[in-house]
């Protein structure tokens, strides 16, 4: 273990036992804010305290078995032998889970996430490159035990999505989809290419973490502007009848979100609410972070969405993360929800930049 990471453990250790202290006193105990406070403190440094301890536990019989292996007795040598290969092995998972136990958590983590895709340039082969990639994160959720719920789409002229918005709810979904924003690249032969001919589109992917009602911004109703018209497309002849679709204008930020997959007025204005919410609290989340630390540029880059994460290429059945440089020739598979590998990757990319950082 690195000694600046040790350093930093003695030190949550000497405020665990600082806090034992204060929770004993007479005068906390009687000032009820300051108790609830420092209660929470000790609560979530108490697991890492006990997982050092152990740690420290086991590197003292560590260093008490190579002592051994200096016995002249060969019995007692071998003995210390298996106990150290056994020690070493536990060394090392207590290592990772205290590493683990210092990374801080995204308060995001746990919530439901709005998926964005929308095409960018490439025409119809990017509007149906954006229809791949919706198909690609619901089979995806599927594997995940997810439920995916379309919120508002604008089919493309020749298949896919010009742009589609989602809601997916479940089991840490921000946590496992918030590497994924960012511009993505398909590089194939579009079935109108008479030539053969290898053709490159993008499609642009936000994944906005959906704000609970701690997290609601509050909307003047002076900077919205609300427009209601008829849906259109599928959905019987009751769309065609009644202005039930909306459309939310922020005029602060220019966002603009339209819903009309629902019958109900009501229901189109609370979902596109939802998805306005979401971008506020994605934008100013974003600003912080540029103000706090780099951590969207080492997920994203710039943290420009408009910036290639990403490249799909058919022909050579290869993908591309160029964040982490990984490439993976197993195209069919991913395409087909198959992204534990990718997902795991950037998490595992992303502890690494935060573990380097308490390190230093």
């Amino acid at each position: 273990m690195k000694e600046s990471i040790a350093a930093k453990l003695e030190a949550l250790c000497d405020r665990f036992d600082e806090l034992s202290a204060l929770l004993s006193d007479k005068r906390t105990l009687n000032e009820t804010d300051s108790f609830k406070l420092l209660s929470k403190e000790y609560a979530e440094l108490n697991p890492v305290v006990t997982l050092y301890q152990t740690y420290t536990k086991v590197l003292d019989e560590v260093k008490g078995l190579n002592s051994m292996l200096q016995d002249p007795d060969h019995g007692i040598r071998e003995l210390a032998q298996e106990e150290l290969r056994i020690n070493n092995k536990s060394l090392r998972r207590l290592e990772n889970d205290l590493q683990q136990s210092l990374l801080s958590k995204d308060p995001n983590d746990d919530k439901n996430v709005f998926l964005e895709i929308r095409a960018g340039a490439g025409g119809d082969e990017a509007a149906i490159f954006s229809g791949d990639l919706f198909r690609m994160y619901s089979k995806y959720s599927e594997r995940q035990g997810w439920k995916v719920e379309i919120v508002s789409s604008h089919m493309g002229d020749h298949g896919g999505f010009k742009e589609v918005i989602a809601r997916i709810s479940g089991r840490d979904v921000y946590s496992k989809l918030k590497f994924e924003s960012g511009a993505h690249r398909v590089q194939r032969v579009p079935e109108t290419e008479s030539q053969g001919r290898v053709h490159t589109s993008a499609c642009t992917v936000a994944i906005l973490a959906e704000p609970d009602q701690r997290d609601v911004i509050a909307i003047s109703k002076s900077d919205l502007r609300i427009d209601t018209f008829r849906a259109s497309g599928s959905g019987g002849q009751h769309v065609n009848k009644t202005d039930s679709a909306i459309r939310l204008t922020h005029i602060p930020t220019g966002f603009v979100v339209e819903c009309q997959d629902e019958r109900s007025q009501h229901k189109n204005r609370a979902k596109a609410m939802a998805v306005l919410q979401a971008r506020l609290s994605s934008a100013q989340n974003d600003a912080l972070v540029r103000e706090e630390d780099e951590k969207r540029r080492i997920l994203v880059g710039s943290g420009d969405r408009s910036e290639r994460i990403r490249t799909y290429n058919f022909p050579q059945g290869r993908l591309t993360d160029h964040r982490i440089n990984l490439t993976l020739y197993k195209l069919p598979e991913i395409v087909e929800g198959d992204l534990d590998e990718i997902v795991q990757e950037l998490t595992n990319d992303f502890q690494a930049s935060q573990l380097s950082k308490i390190a230093e």
